[in-house]
């Protein structure tokens, strides 16, 4: 008996090339028998390892959704061993409103899972990836960038997990990614996160931020797109030589990485993106917004390490997430 009301409307069974939806239907004023149609597309050939692609998690995150729907749209079966199935635009109501949660529920996708099959649209989507999509993943790549409110270093990460094996194999897939930067990512809150579900089903993670401030630059979709080929390069589902340049190690070892102000105003930050600072370094000046001839609050560094994110746009907020730095580890 299916408790998740969303229907695919392609045939994970069968073989070749299928573009259809994830079709869920959303009853409301304008269409009493109306759905939500997520774009899908399967591509399969034969047995083999399978890897599950996805974009806009967040709806303002773009560079993924570029990667994906090029790959989607040239990828053949007989260039596969395998499946790769792709999920462009995995949040599709926050990405047609290009906000970052749902404007049906106000629900974050990344904090929705494992979901309900009979709770919001946003939790209903999380819960059919939970119980019908990663259980027939092997190797799972979610797109991250920063979205309107943040602006970061491209890099793929991976996570420090528990099971020293499955770590291993998240870190080899995260380095076959080859961004510029590779790290190991400490969160601020994993609770309801799909990296987390996917995880914990032991698949083989990866996930990015590559850059922000609600666009893509020709820069950063060229990462997303040589990133997702060599990516399933690692995998053995496609063919072919990685392309690898050379990439910087970073790791993130505790909590004094994240930097959060208490005062909101006109940021003026001291440092650019992929600076290095050290510790009681100045990162940022807030003026007040309202009145002059006050000075600045100060923010500085509770570490040594590089500048991988900042908050944008100008204006921030008390409580917002300032600026996050990891610690440079080794090249190669």
């Amino acid at each position: 008996m299916r408790t998740n009301p969303i229907s695919p409307t392609i045939d994970f069974a069968a073989q070749g090339v299928q573009h259809g939806y994830l079709r869920l239907p959303y009853s409301r004023n304008d269409s009493a028998w109306g759905s939500i149609q997520i774009p899908v597309t399967q591509v399969k050939n034969g047995a083999g390892p399978v890897a599950l692609l996805t974009g806009a998690n967040h709806g303002d995150e773009y560079e993924g959704p570029l990667a994906l729907v090029a790959l989607a749209a040239n990828l053949r079966a007989e260039d596969v061993s395998g499946t790769v199935i792709i999920i462009p635009f995995m949040n599709f109501p926050a990405f047609l409103a290009g906000t970052r949660v749902s404007p049906l529920d106000d629900v974050n996708m990344n904090r929705a899972f494992p979901g309900k099959p009979h709770g919001t649209p946003t939790q209903k989507i999380a819960d059919y990836f939970q119980r019908v999509l990663l259980p027939m993943a092997d190797v799972v790549l979610d797109f991250h960038s920063g979205g309107k409110t943040l602006d970061f270093i491209p890099f793929a990460a991976s996570h420090a997990l528990d099971d020293p094996e499955q770590q291993a194999r998240c870190r080899a897939a995260r380095d076959a990614f080859n961004a510029p930067f590779s790290i190991e990512m400490r969160e601020i809150d994993t609770l309801g996160m799909y990296d987390d579900a996917v995880e914990t089903q032991g698949k083989t993670f990866v996930t990015t931020e590559l850059g922000g401030g609600g666009t893509a630059s020709p820069y950063t979709a060229e990462i997303a797109r040589k990133g997702v080929r060599n990516l399933l390069i690692h995998a053995g589902i496609l063919k072919g030589a990685l392309e690898i340049a050379p990439t910087r190690m970073l790791s993130q070892d505790d909590d004094r990485c994240f930097h959060f102000t208490n005062h909101g105003g006109l940021v003026d930050f001291a440092l650019a993106l992929g600076q290095t600072v050290a510790k009681g370094d100045l990162i940022a000046r807030i003026w007040d917004k309202q009145h002059t001839g006050l000075p600045p609050r100060e923010t500085f560094a509770q570490m040594d390490g590089i500048l991988t994110a900042r908050h944008h746009p100008g204006l921030i907020q008390s409580g917002d997430c300032l600026a996050v730095l990891a610690t440079e580890t080794s090249s190669h």
